[in-house]
């Protein structure tokens, strides 16, 4: 902050002719400099990841970088006020949360992705997960892996789940290899997100066994298990 005083000009009484004395006949100001800022609270730290569009390699790629920053940043010391025990220095863990709205995407980056999440909750901290707009495909299974209790799907989300989808091409043996690949893929999804709810693979093999999209409400996911809350 800089405040400027004027001054009035004062009177001389020493010798106006005397060289060393100049006489002041003008208005004065005199400068004041205030450089000492006010402590402030530091700010909160966003410790969010957005999830938004279809799950690419390259989405995939930066969603892990940011989940292993935010892994890595996790430990704070706890204040002196908020200690439970005034002596001993407390650490806490935390949370990372994401923001999930996706068509889907490639099944391997979804895997990479939630094997990362597998990794961070055991060893670390909570990862919350709230689905907004749409979770479809391989953006479920991504909702489901938050950490219990920290689930949350907002209540106009429309969740989707439906077969894996693919194509292939060549000779028949490199078809029929690369179809026991879909297979394994379809099944590794299907326990994946029984894992993560309550349906179990039976029932979600007859919930997808009609070939067709299956839409689920915000209600219908609390109830299956696949969120916690409605936002």
């Amino acid at each position: 902050m800089i405040k400027r005083v004027t001054s009035q000009p004062q009177k001389q009484n020493k010798d106006p002719e005397d060289p060393l004395v100049q006489p002041i006949d003008k208005e004065q100001q005199i400068v004041i400099v205030n450089n000492i800022t006010p402590p402030q609270q530091p700010e909160p730290e966003l410790r969010t990841i957005n999830l938004y569009g279809d799950i690419t390699e390259r989405k995939a790629a930066d969603v892990i970088a940011a989940l292993l920053y935010l892994e890595n940043t996790s430990h704070v010391v706890l204040p002196d006020d908020l200690r439970m025990e005034a002596t001993d220095p407390q650490v806490v863990a935390r949370s990372i949360s994401i923001m999930v709205s996706t068509h889907g995407g490639v099944a391997s980056d979804m895997f990479s992705i939630l094997d990362v999440m597998e990794m961070i909750k055991e060893r670390t901290c909570d990862v919350e997960t709230f689905g907004i707009g749409k979770v479809m495909s391989a953006g479920v299974p991504i909702l489901a892996a938050g950490s219990i209790g920290h689930r949350k799907v907002g209540k106009n989300c429309r969740i989707m789940l439906h077969n894996v989808m693919a194509g292939t091409g060549g000779t028949i043996l490199s078809m029929e290899n690369e179809l026991e690949e879909i297979r394994w893929i379809q099944e590794r999804y299907i326990q994946t997100l029984a894992s993560y709810t309550k349906l179990t693979p039976a029932r979600l093999k007859k919930m997808l066994k009609s070939q067709n999209d299956v839409y689920i409400s915000a209600e219908e996911a609390i109830k299956m298990g696949i969120a916690d809350e409605i936002i």
